[in-house]
């Protein structure tokens, strides 16, 4: 079966004006498409075509000789988190069991903006910035290109997409305010919450 491109939670203006439909026409309907249709004819009539993603993301990525596949498998996978990671009138700082968790793991909200926006603002290039789950406890990471902490046996809770196509028709080169707003307005906390309750 072939990997189908999901919907978008929302209609493309939704997250204006922190995230314009201009950008979500770019990144959802050029970039993410691109990966899904490149994707399917990689493994078109391969050991891998009736595989979900996150099988095909986990299967190739310590394959050298797959790497294209993991790289559009993964990006397929990492843009379809992202665009539930964010919401209209998200943002801000969360409540009940995420909030307690983010508290007791990093001390406060506080520090742990702090460490994700750090680590999506120094990500050389092109790549991601996540909160996940690592031996028990709520960290923050950063991956290159297509890396995802799902090949890492990591589970993910939340993402930022620091790759340029992802912010720069609205910021240019002011990633650091895509991210204020990322945090502020856009966050998903509901999907974040969820993400713990599947562990």
């Amino acid at each position: 079966m072939p990997i189908l491109l999901p919907e978008l939670p929302y209609v493309k203006d939704s997250l204006a004006p922190h995230i314009s439909a201009k950008i979500l026409e770019f990144h959802y309907g050029k970039h993410h498409t691109a990966y899904v249709e490149k994707l399917n004819g990689l493994i078109n009539n391969t050991e891998l075509a009736n595989d979900g993603l996150e099988t095909i993301v986990k299967k190739t990525a310590k394959d050298v000789s797959k790497s294209a596949i993991f790289n559009n498998a993964a990006q397929a996978w990492n843009h379809s988190f992202y665009w539930q990671s964010m919401k209209k009138n998200g943002g801000g700082i969360p409540k009940g069991a995420i909030a307690n968790k983010i508290k007791a793991d990093f001390g406060s909200f506080d520090k742990f903006t702090e460490e994700f926006k750090n680590a999506a603002l120094t990500q050389f290039g092109s790549g991601w910035a996540w909160l996940v789950i690592k031996d028990g406890k709520l960290a923050v990471m950063k991956t290159l290109n297509a890396d995802t902490p799902i090949a890492h046996g990591l589970t993910p809770l939340l993402t930022v997409d620091v790759w340029e196509h992802a912010y720069y028709l609205d910021y240019q080169n002011r990633r650091a305010d895509y991210l204020d707003a990322f945090v502020k307005y856009l966050i998903n906390w509901d999907f974040v919450e969820s993400n713990i309750g599947n562990k």
